[in-house]
């Protein structure tokens, strides 16, 4: 006879092999690791601890009462990453494609209310063929108390999604409603309905990468934020994002060691061109401002004409929104507006403060953008960043225009300090345009109307081409040498540290979706 220990061994044995070790000869031939790997390299070593490991299915329809599998295809539990507590689970392909079931589902809810419990970060491994059909409705309510969870966990704890396989229908919208949603290359694919229906439906033929591959969302919808070519990277991506966030909403992020000594950047000084219309990569002005090799751009194959992601300033985490000029100028548009808004959103819901760098000529003109909706979608960035109440510092580099100097983290919508270097322009628009509207009599009247063009734009230049009448106003705190501007920024977030800044009593704000 069998004592209970050896039982439960066994049990746990066949929890193990997931659906088979066939099946998992099977994931590995498509390069990809098994759900447990997958938490293996995850998380610290030693440091997993699984939860319903010997949940089974309810399912007696179908013949589906000779198909049970320990964990019935999700794996969850807590561990470590780097020492900090997290909350994961992993779908397991090798059952029943992943598909979702009532158990399937209520082993997700239960791992996500424990890291709400105990204000930890979210991970979610997916890689789910979408609803277990032999269930119907079932699976269908399992989606919904997710989502459910999802909507109640946004904004307490910071929720990661991993797509590490196929995932349709049901299963694409929880990794939407998290913060950030990463996808392997090749191997990976959201969307609501397949190319099979796609094809039935609206007569296109597509395949599952050109509809939704990694580099699709990557680079078109915006729906990923980060790609990896393999399991492994994609990981190793979660480990260093998840460096940058606290583990919850009344939390900071974790300071790294830092030694102050000569902030002084030389290289700031001459990334700028002298041409206002030649292009530079914000990215060097960004690399010259932060701590060595400590920035992790988020969303950077879309809407490149802004740049967002995560650094460190003196060991201390920092969110930083650039306008591009290499990319359109770094004008905003609809896509540029979105991104920004939602990374400025995550930023201030787990307190990470936030460095906005200006370059911005205005908004991008055009039928496309009026009809794609730019007045709504300019002001999600204008909202989100007046909503911030975390520490926000805006350094102008060379030009502010129009209505885009006022969305871009202005002093008129609530930053806590401004700064421009001293060829920074701050006008409702460039010098030339300007001219020919305000002064088209005296030009058009002007034997040499390209000189008297050229004399009037240089006046209207040398009034307002400058960050000087702006620092008059007080709308720039101080106008700063590139050079400087690590040093100052590094003493004003040590300022703003301890800030305190509340919102109107209310509901909640209703941002123009």
């Amino acid at each position: 006879m069998k004592d209970n220990k050896q039982i439960l061994a066994e049990k746990l044995a066949l929890a193990n092999l997931g659906g088979g070790q066939e099946r998992i000869d099977k994931q590995h031939a498509k390069g990809k690791l098994t759900a447990r790997e997958r938490i293996h390299f995850l998380l610290d070593e030693g440091s997993f601890e699984e939860m319903g490991a010997l949940v089974t299915h309810r399912t007696k329809d179908f013949g589906m009462e000779k198909q049970v599998f320990y964990g019935d295809g999700v794996v969850t539990g807590y561990g470590t990453i780097n020492g900090r507590q997290v909350c994961v689970f992993a779908q397991d392909f090798t059952v029943f494609g992943g598909a979702l079931s009532e158990t399937h589902a209520e082993k997700i809810c239960k791992i996500m209310d424990m890291a709400m419990k105990i204000g930890v970060p979210m991970i979610g491994l997916n890689d789910s063929g979408g609803a277990r059909i032999q269930e119907g409705v079932r699976s269908l309510g399992g989606y919904a108390d997710i989502f459910y969870k999802n909507v109640m966990a946004s904004g307490v704890i910071p929720q990661i999604s991993a797509i590490m396989g196929p995932c349709a229908g049901g299963a694409v919208y929880s990794p939407a409603m998290t913060d950030f949603t990463l996808m392997v290359e090749n191997s990976s694919y959201m969307f609501v309905t397949g190319p099979n229906v796609v094809k039935t439906v609206t007569n296109e033929e597509v395949t599952s990468e050109e509809l939704g591959g990694a580099l699709t969302h990557a680079t078109k919808s915006g729906v990923t934020h980060l790609t990896a070519a393999n399991d492994i990277q994609c990981i190793n991506q979660i480990k260093q994002m998840i460096s940058y966030m606290p583990q919850n909403c009344e939390d900071k992020a974790t300071d790294i060691p830092f030694e102050p000594g000569n902030e002084i950047r030389d290289v700031l000084e001459d990334i700028v061109p002298e041409n206002a219309n030649q292009p530079y990569d914000m990215r060097n002005v960004i690399n010259g401002i932060i701590d060595q090799d400590s920035f992790f751009e988020i969303h950077e194959a879309y809407a490149d004409n802004i740049v967002v992601g995560f650094a460190r300033l003196g060991g201390k985490s920092i969110g930083i929104v650039a306008n591009q000029p290499i990319s359109l100028a770094g004008v905003l548009d609809v896509d540029s507006s979105k991104k920004a808004a939602r990374f400025t959103r995550f930023c201030d819901c787990f307190n990470i403060p936030l460095l906005v760098l200006v370059d911005v000529p205005g908004f991008l003109p055009g039928t496309d953008q009026e009809w794609n909706g730019i007045i709504t979608n300019g002001a999600k960035l204008l909202y989100a960043l007046s909503e911030a109440t975390v520490p926000k510092v805006t350094v102008i580099t060379r030009k502010a225009y129009g209505g885009a100097y006022d969305v871009m983290n202005s002093k008129h919508i609530g930053a806590d300090l401004n700064y421009a270097w001293p060829g920074a322009e701050i006008a409702v628009m460039g010098a030339k345009g300007a001219s020919e509207i305000i002064f088209r009599k005296e030009i058009s009247a002007a034997d040499d109307p390209e000189a008297k063009l050229a004399e009037k734009e240089a006046e209207y230049a040398k009034l307002f081409a400058n960050p000087y009448s702006a620092a008059q106003r007080g709308f720039i705190d101080e106008v700063i040498l590139p050079k400087d501007t690590r040093r100052k920024l590094i003493k004003a977030y040590t300022m703003l540290e301890n800030k305190v800044a509340t919102l109107p009593k209310k509901k909640h704000g209703n941002i123009p979706l």
